[in-house]
């Protein structure tokens, strides 16, 4: 599982005071970063090797600004040419929400899918959902 810690900002905040539901899937793209550099490690998007196919989040609960959230990453399931990670934000020792969202390897040239190697199979089992 790979965590990162994020201090949510006050432009982050709606009018009742919690973090805006807009601010979690941006949150969730940031903490993906180690993902990414599986297919890019310099994060070229020249050289980028995948697109999103769907994300969906869950909200459990209230997060607030000013309080660190925890953002959970860990990959939940490895197809052919896809893979899906699922991320949860924690804060105060409870998961206030949880995403989904399914990754494609791609070919840019060609405008298509394209099966995932071994080398990037093995690096994302190292994060599997156990």
């Amino acid at each position: 599982m790979l965590t990162e810690k994020i201090m949510p900002r006050f432009s982050e905040t709606d009018v009742l005071g919690h973090i805006n539901n807009t601010v979690l899937p941006v949150w969730f793209e940031a903490a993906r970063a180690p993902i990414f550099k599986i297919f890019t490690p310099d994060l070229n998007p020249r050289n980028w090797k995948l697109i999103v196919a769907k994300v969906e989040v869950t909200f459990k609960g209230e997060l607030f600004y000013g309080q660190e959230v925890e953002i959970k990453t860990m990959i939940e399931r490895v197809g052919n040419s896809s893979f899906v990670i699922l991320q949860q934000a924690w804060q105060h020792g409870e998961c206030c929400a949880e995403g989904r969202t399914t990754m494609v390897r791609y070919d840019f040239a060609a405008k298509a899918s394209q099966s995932l190697d071994e080398r990037e199979r093995t690096a994302l089992s190292e994060y599997l959902v156990k």
